[in-house]
Formats: structure tokens, sequence, C-alpha cells
């Protein structure tokens, strides 16, 4: 299951307050209703390019990755990087449509051991204050293996970005990704709002991510960044690592509740108990976490874009590593190729 972090496993023998249960770091304020225009709006356009991330990259700059390239017609991919192991796949596009740049992050890619050390190496270490120098002093540390997974790709990325911006005239950057990719979006989105010029505006929307850092990271990206972040059902994966280790989720949280597609809310504060941090392990289910993408795409798509029409199918979007054989991998297979809801 090339989408689902093998941190669920180590945490899965653990007991239940570690995954933020009864916590002290939970926030109990009441949740808000978000609205179908709104997943439209901001959160279906990310997904896609989410979605994409997990497609070769030959496949998209050729438009040939099927039902991910369908979905992103006036998209020009300009630049891609990283071999699915310890440099995890992205890509930079500039999105007319939008009007924007795109920067994606792949997630995990579990045919690959270097892949998913980049996701068990989860010991706190200090933010580097070179690549960050406005979190000097604050006491940020951030999940070990996603600051250096982030650290292989940072330069090339912010380079990349700098010429798209340059060349297109545009001053918008979307960053966005699944499970592992999301938690780099969040360290890569921040690098962007600090690198570049104060007239570009960066957004940061994410499925599904890990935890990165602790509450002075959260607060950090609270502060200088903003970030929205898509939760689904009993997904266990944002979950980890757990609130006892000393890992903390910013603001931003909008949590589907259930799989009626169409019951999202808004989440308050960070790790709020009424959302993703209130799942029990006792009731999780993988499968929330394969199809938190899906489940907006299939929102937008049933509610507000009824005209919506499916791609071909492309073997070059079929993720890398996933067997043919068990309930979860077909549910992967089939949120790829946007077959299926997989929910």
């Amino acid at each position: 299951m090339r989408y689902f972090s093998p941190l669920f496993f180590v945490s899965c023998g653990l007991s239940a307050p570690l995954f933020g249960l009864g916590s002290s770091g939970e926030d109990s304020r009441t949740t808000t209703p978000v609205a179908l225009a709104t997943v439209n709006a901001t959160l279906l356009r990310p997904a896609q390019f989410a979605r994409a991330a997990y497609c070769s990259g030959a496949s998209l700059k050729a438009q040939t990755c099927g039902g991910p390239c369908d979905s992103l017609k006036g998209v020009t991919f300009l630049q891609t990087g990283g071999d699915q192991g310890l440099v995890p796949f992205y890509f930079i596009a500039h999105d007319t449509v939008q009007k924007n740049i795109v920067v994606a992050h792949e997630g995990t890619h579990t045919a690959n051991v270097l892949s998913i050390l980049n996701d068990v190496d989860f010991v706190r270490t200090d933010i580097d204050t070179s690549r960050f120098p406005q979190a000097a002093g604050q006491g940020i540390e951030v999940h070990s293996g996603f600051q250096d997974t982030f650290q292989r790709t940072a330069d090339s990325i912010l380079a990349g970005v700098r010429s798209a911006l340059n060349s297109t005239g545009v001053t918008t950057v979307v960053v966005t990704g699944h499970s592992q990719g999301a938690s780099l979006a969040m360290i890569t989105g921040a690098m962007l709002k600090l690198s570049l010029a104060p007239s570009v505006k960066v957004v940061v929307t994410t499925f599904a991510p890990l935890r990165v850092g602790n509450k002075a990271w959260a607060d950090f990206l609270d502060s200088k960044v903003g970030v929205t972040f898509v939760t689904n059902q009993k997904d266990p994966v944002p979950t980890v690592p757990p609130l006892i280790l000393g890992f903390t989720h910013p603001s931003g949280e909008i949590h589907i509740v259930d799989s009626s597609q169409k019951n999202l809310v808004a989440c308050p504060g960070h790790d709020n108990e009424h959302c993703a941090a209130g799942n029990s392990i006792l009731h999780d289910s993988v499968a929330n976490h394969l199809g938190a993408q899906a489940v907006i795409n299939d929102l937008a798509r049933t509610e507000l874009m009824p005209d919506w029409q499916h791609g071909p199918i492309s073997e070059h979007c079929i993720p890398r590593g996933i067997p043919d054989v068990s309930q979860h991998a077909r549910a992967a297979r089939a949120f790829a190729l946007d077959r299926d809801n997989p929910i």
C-alpha cells in the first residue's frame, strides 16, 4: 500500500493516549460546517494536483497520466525531481486556469525502504535556522526525517519556483501533497513564504498529513504561513507521531466527518478533539487514508460539477509497488486511476 505511512504500524502497538486521546494537547472547541462551495473553490484543485504527484514525471509532462492529467487541463509541468526513495518525487507546474504556480510532493513510496525511512525517523530535532532564520530562538523542533527529506529538494524547488514566477508573471504559489507529501508541503510552504518576495502569495493546502513538529512549530506556521489540511474520517495517519511525543498539528484542519460526502467541518485550534485527534485506534480505517482526496474530488464532481468527465485509465499513474491483492491495495489503485471512490 503505497499511500499508507508505516508510522501507523509503529503506533498501533502503543496505548490509545499516544494518539492524543485524553491529552491536554487537544482543543475542545466546537467545529463549524464547511460549505460545498468552499470545497469546490479551495480544496478541489489542490487535491487534483496532490493526486497527480503519484504519477511519473514523464507521464505528467507528456500529459499521458490518464484521469489525473485530464482533470488538470491548462497546466504545464515545468520541473520534476526525486527518485521515490530518499528523495520523494515532486513537480512544479504552471496552472493557467487558476493563474498560479503549483508545487506538489508525492507521499510515501512503500516499495522503497529508503522512502519508508523518511517517515520512521521521527525523533524531534531543532529546526534548521540557516534555512528558517525567522525561527531562531523560538524552541521549534521538527520531525527529523521530514526535515532531512525536505532539505534534499529545497534548493531546487526554491530555484524552480523563482524561475517559474519570473517566466509566467503570476504572483501566487500553491503547495500541496498527500500523506508524507502533505507533511513535506508544509515545510516547503514555510520556506517559500519566508524566502519569496512579500508580494507573492503562498497557499498551503494538503491532505492527510502526519504531524511535523512541536507546538512551537505549529504556532510558527499559524503566524507566518497559515495552512489548510484535510483529514478523512477515521484515518489514523494524521494522528502520528502522537501528541505524547510532543508533536502538534497547526491550525487549519478541515475534517471529513462521514462517507456521505456532504459533511465537512472546520476544526478550530490545534488537534481538535472533535476531528482527527479524537480518533480511536480501535476504530481506525486505512481506507480513509487512501481516499481523502477521492472524497474531495467526488464532493465537487457530484454536487457542484455534474458534467465532470472521467479521463481514460493510464498505466503511468498506477501506484508503483501496489500489488493486485488485498482490499486496501485495490482501493489505492482505484484512487489513483479515479475509477471509484475507495471510501
